[in-house]
């Protein structure tokens, strides 16, 4: 019992607390510098294509799912605990503190370390009584004695600390609650096509411990155009400079559609939850046809962008050939004339698109039951048969009677992360409160002032007045030297 007692203490010290906080602001880190699952999906399947030995042993160890990982938890949880046995003792007793009156004056004021003092003619009750109503008015709590007078002011200063770490507790629960009973999802939506709020409908799909796929809200949209514009010319030729998304809107399945607009940090807000527009890209159109002309696939493909210029990657799937078809290739929004380093783009804007495909006959493994991602092709028992370029309107005859491949134009895409979290205006609230108390508790000193009269029949009374910071802020001597000033009979003080 002894050890776990120490422990405890331990744990509810402000020390622990201050380390544990630190751990979690570097626990963080991870999160901004590798992709994470629950904003960038893609980004994640890409980082783990690239690195095939680095981004499993990452994975692992959590480095893509930082904020739900097992050691963020507990260092979350710890925090948690850390923060309530350490500020609730405290605020139990500053509200005891508050209601108590200033301690009693010492009776050698001249040992503090602001001391004034001179003889006066007036009378101790006098003095007493009319210097504790100018105190008053100055916002001094005073505590009245026969000859002496105690204040004291700055409890605010103790209250902004208070109210900064039980703002912080209120944050962790905020931050707890919304990722418990909230939800995160992922969706890439091409033009003139649409999303259902459904659990099917989602890329990604990632519920709080206590969300159930049954409180999905009913609502749907189609994005009808998306538009990027990008800066030409300059230094910075090529930087993104805005993003909209044109979207038909269903709140209710029996409701009229409505038009909304989302753009970067303006996003759709609908049945409790929040659609951002974080992506977007381009979807090549192809159609294919076997050696009969028959067509046996014909749809935009989704391509994923590989740098900034757009140059993009994609497979396209035609399991209804003999043998199967497999397309795999880059969407290149403008070409670039000089292939010396491969098929690039050199602008991400659709100036001069162009596909270059690479195109495989064999068993795409599509029948084996194992799971396969969309964005690539499996060419263990493929074999290639070609490779094209081609511009929009163009065929490619495939060889050996293979049939042909049409590119027939592109679609752009839009990514979007639907949240639903119930927690965020109480951590917004939180937020705000701790700053408010930071600021209080940094801005506003503590200090005692007293006030101690001495009867003497050969100078008239002694006035003392003294006072001692409970702070390192400076002014202190000033402060005491304006209470002295509303002491009564200045005109007496020598």
């Amino acid at each position: 019992m002894a050890t776990m007692r120490w422990l405890w203490r331990q744990l509810t010290s402000m020390r622990v607390a201050l380390i544990l906080l630190f751990l979690l602001a570097l626990a963080s880190i991870p999160g901004s510098i590798f992709p994470q699952r629950g904003t960038s999906p893609l980004r994640v399947n890409e980082f783990l294509k690239d690195n095939p030995t680095l981004g499993p042993i990452l994975d692992r160890l959590y480095m893509f799912d930082v904020f739900a990982s097992p050691w963020f938890a507990s260092i979350y949880l710890l925090l948690f605990i850390s923060l309530t046995g350490c500020v609730l003792p405290r605020a139990i007793e500053h509200y005891r503190e508050l209601r108590s009156q200033p301690p009693a004056a010492p009776k050698n004021l001249s040992r503090l370390p602001v001391h004034l003092e001179w003889h006066s003619s007036a009378k101790v009750s006098e003095v007493i009584s009319e210097t504790a109503t100018a105190w008053k008015k100055r916002g001094w709590r005073v505590r009245q004695g026969d000859d002496w007078l105690s204040a004291e002011k700055g409890y605010a200063r103790e209250t902004g600390n208070l109210l900064f770490h039980l703002s912080l507790l209120v944050l962790l629960l905020a931050v707890g609650y919304g990722g418990a009973v909230g939800y995160r999802g992922t969706v890439i939506v091409r033009e003139d096509s649409g999303f259902a709020n459904n659990v099917t409908q989602y890329d990604t799909f990632a519920p709080g411990r206590v969300f159930g796929a049954d409180q999905l809200p009913p609502f749907a949209f189609e994005l009808k155009e998306f538009e990027a514009t990008f800066q030409r010319g300059g230094q910075q030729n090529g930087a993104p400079r805005a993003f909209r998304a044109e979207l038909m809107v269903k709140d209710e399945p029996s409701a009229e559609p409505r038009a909304v607009t989302v753009e970067v940090n303006h996003p759709l807000r609908t049945s409790g939850i929040t659609v951002y527009l974080v992506g977007h890209g381009f979807a090549p159109e192809f159609t294919v046809r076997d050696a009969t002309g028959k067509v046996v696939w014909q749809d935009a493909s989704v391509f994923l962008p590989q740098d900034t210029a757009f140059t993009s990657s994609g497979v396209v799937k035609v399991p209804d050939t003999v043998p199967q078809l497999g397309l795999q290739g880059f969407f290149l929004p403008t070409v670039s004339e000089d292939f010396s380093n491969g098929p690039v783009s050199k602008f991400p804007a659709a100036d001069n698109p162009e596909v270059y495909l690479s195109a495989w006959q064999g068993d795409l493994g599509l029948d084996s039951g194992m799971p396969q991602s969309v964005y690539r092709l499996d060419t263990a028992n493929m074999k290639r048969i070609g490779i094209e370029e081609l511009a929009p309107g163009e065929v490619w005859n495939l060889p050996n009677s293979g049939g042909t491949v049409e590119f027939t134009g592109y679609r752009q895409w839009a990514s979007f992360v639907i949240t639903k979290d119930p927690g965020k205006g109480w951590a917004l609230g939180a937020a705000i409160a701790s700053i408010i108390g930071l600021s209080l508790s940094l801005l506003i000193p503590r200090r005692r002032a007293w006030l101690r009269v001495t009867s003497s029949e050969d100078q008239g009374n002694l006035i003392e007045v003294a006072g001692l910071s409970k702070t390192e802020a400076p002014g202190l001597a000033d402060e005491v030297l304006q209470l002295s000033k509303l002491v009564r009979a200045p005109e007496d003080k020598q």
